[in-house]
């Protein structure tokens, strides 16, 4: 049965995938990230406390 073979598509479908994820990677990894992310304040103020009228 010649479907039980894998030598003559095997390859075919191997070959296909990677190129497929090359492409693909390639594709993507020339998106810009648009929300850059910021560095964070190490001076991180205190917040104020509240004044309670009741106390």
């Amino acid at each position: 049965m010649p479907q039980l073979n894998p030598g003559p598509w095997f390859a075919i479908f191997l070959m296909s995938w990677t190129i497929f994820l090359l492409i693909l990677t390639l594709k993507i990894s020339n998106f810009n990230n648009l929300n850059e992310p910021t560095a964070q304040n190490k001076n991180v103020e205190k917040p104020k406390s509240w004044s309670w009228p009741w106390i």
